[in-house]
């Protein structure tokens, strides 16, 4: 999504090194590598089995200047510490869940029924349906509430936690069912099209890929790993992916202010006087064209960020 729109923003150079950190389905990947010399070199990383076997049949064989990770954007530092590369041109986070990922085997969706998983990566960790069959109702509630900012969140929560006690709950329809039923009997009319079981399905696909952690640990180490003038290029899907993205680029786009009288030497006070970046144009959001070929992209956000220092 997004995609001559987030590869311009990137500004790339032929012989500059990048990172695309979701590769999903390679759209960003194969644009990125099509702006490359044969110096250049594009790194990209994936938390989904699927989609780093896709990357090396497709592209690894392909190109010499390509590789990719199995691993979240999250340990961006140390996996590229590993390929021996210190610094980068530009990154690019496209967050949220790849169109593969929808497949009813995958428990992302509430559309077709399928296994309750929702993991991004299937290799490790506890699925949906493990967690919800454990988790408190409070903690349910929390998480309902925080990561789905969902009104209904402590009726929902009681909901599912009653309708586990007499059969698991282990497929995604089942799940949508549960939630749909309570958020229509508390309201005469649906808000829009939007399914009534979104947010708790979002929620919990936040939670249990710990994606909010994730995208912070990324954007401070973006920071770090940029060259000076490298971008940072973010398409976030929902509110707090983006509050969060906002909020990073402002606060490291603007200078400390200090108190008069905390004493500092001269060269104490540039260093803590200097932004890191430079937010570049305003949020970007995708054209009706695009919006029409792909209803998913409605939500999508871009912002743009330039290493200063």
């Amino acid at each position: 999504m997004l995609l001559q729109e987030a590869v311009d923003a990137l500004a790339i150079k032929p012989d500059g090194i990048y990172v695309d950190g979701t590769f999903g389905r390679g759209g960003h990947s194969r644009l990125i590598l099509s702006r490359l010399s044969g110096k250049g070199r594009l790194i990209a990383f994936d938390r989904d089995p699927v989609a780093v076997e896709t990357g090396k049949k497709e592209l690894a064989i392909a190109f010499q200047n390509f590789c990719i990770v199995h691993s979240s954007f999250s340990q961006l530092q140390g996996e590229l510490k590993k390929l021996g590369v210190q610094k980068i041109d530009g990154v690019l986070l496209d967050l949220g869940i790849s169109s593969p990922q929808l497949e009813a085997e995958r428990g992302f969706s509430f559309r077709s029924d399928g296994p309750l998983d929702m993991r991004m990566d299937t290799s490790r960790g506890q699925t949906a349906a493990q967690w919800i069959e454990s988790v408190s109702e409070a903690d349910l509630e929390r998480v309902i509430r925080e990561y789905g900012e969902e009104r209904y969140a402590r009726s929902i929560a009681r909901a599912i936690v009653v309708a586990r006690t007499r059969q698991s709950i282990v497929t995604t329809l089942q799940l949508a069912e549960i939630v749909g039923a309570v958020v229509r009997a508390r309201e005469r009319k649906r808000e829009g099209k939007q399914n009534p079981a979104t947010r708790t399905f979002q929620a919990i696909r936040i939670f249990i890929n710990q994606e909010l952690e994730e995208l912070s640990l990324a954007l401070q180490q973006s920071i770090d790993l940029l060259n000076p003038g490298g971008r940072l290029v973010v398409i976030s899907f929902h509110s707090l992916e983006d509050r969060m993205v906002k909020r990073f680029m402002r606060e490291h786009a603007t200078a400390d202010v200090l108190p008069r009288d905390i004493p500092l030497r001269e060269i104490e006070l540039q260093r803590f006087g200097k932004p890191a970046l430079k937010i570049i144009g305003k949020a970007v959001k995708p054209g009706h064209q695009e919006v029409v070929e792909n209803i998913r992209s409605r939500s999508a956000v871009m912002r743009v960020a330039e290493k200063i220092s």
